[in-house]
């Protein structure tokens, strides 16, 4: 019989969950458990800020950890990968993300948080899958968009609301947060080098797991609530400052809403395009138009 585990999910309400065995199912109910307690756990252990929306976050993986982790996880994804060879979708590709991270470089230069991107080394790179509605960024600055969503972003502006949501993902050091919760919650507080000298083979797991990725590579575990909005939020004033217009995020997760109506993309598993996001999206667009109106 499998065991039986009460906890918390969002706020105030009790789930039971049911686990059978599956060491993956395990792994995914840990993670879930985590990131529902996320907001509890930061205000106990607050020991990091997220640039622009000020929240404190429970940190305690390095950022030489991170970077580490970000770079092997990349390689392994490209190397099961196949680099789409069309120059006019790859080139849309690194010209909407230099003008972004640019934007970002100057923006944490001028408020005295550089080292919120230290060690990054920014790269892109165009994935071939068709089927695949994605896109990525990992700590260091590893970024990788599907050949599926460009369809769906239209223009270099579509692909700034995709690529910005992304990148605030890293820059708010959201996967940072994920792991340390684990090693928090899972060992004790261990640090990440003893969690897998005791655990590799567990730790590694729930390694993919934090960075929003499966036990099959390119398979991502959606980020809580929490931290899509803040993804939302900041990804928009990203691309403000770097001159995309931020309205434009509303038609694109317009576009990502229709596509439910059929087979969910996976974009749509890890970012829920419900009517509630996009209100909260446009209560968020008056923010970023005093970035916009600043480049303009």
């Amino acid at each position: 019989m499998g065991s039986i585990i009460p906890h918390f999910l969002f706020g105030n309400t009790y789930s039971i969950i049911i686990q059978r065995g599956n060491k993956m199912k395990k792994s995914i109910f840990v993670i879930t458990l985590l990131i529902s307690l996320m907001p509890l756990l930061g205000l106990l252990t607050g020991c990091g800020q997220v640039p622009l929306t000020g929240r404190k976050q429970m940190i305690i993986v390095s950022d030489a950890d991170m970077l580490a982790l970000g770079d092997q996880q990349y390689k392994e994804i490209l190397s099961k990968s196949q680099i789409n060879q069309d120059q006019n979708k790859y080139q849309m590709v690194v010209r909407v993300g230099n003008r972004i991270t640019g934007a970002v470089d100057s923006f944490l230069k001028q408020n005295g948080l550089s080292d919120y991107t230290a060690g990054y080394k920014w790269e892109f790179n165009l994935i071939q899958d068709d089927n695949t509605v994605n896109a990525f960024c990992l700590p260091g600055g590893k970024i990788a968009v599907y050949s599926g969503i460009i369809p769906v972003a239209k223009n270099d502006t579509g692909l700034a609301v995709v690529m910005s949501h992304e990148i605030a993902h890293a820059l708010a050091k959201h996967g940072a947060e994920r792991l340390s919760q684990v090693l928090l919650v899972q060992y004790g507080g261990a640090s990440l080098s003893d969690a897998l000298k005791q655990q590799p083979a567990e730790t590694q797991k729930y390694m993919m797991l934090a960075f929003g990725i499966g036990t099959n590579v390119g398979v991502l575990l959606p980020y809580n609530r929490l931290q899509e909005k803040e993804a939302d939020r900041i990804g928009l004033a990203i691309m403000a400052r770097a001159g995309y217009d931020p309205h434009e995020a509303l038609s694109f997760w317009e576009r990502m809403e229709k596509l439910e109506s059929g087979a969910p993309p996976e974009f749509l598993s890890t970012h829920p395009a419900t009517t509630e996001r996009i209100k909260e999206i446009q209560a968020e667009i008056p923010e970023a138009m005093k970035y916009y109106k600043q480049v303009k």
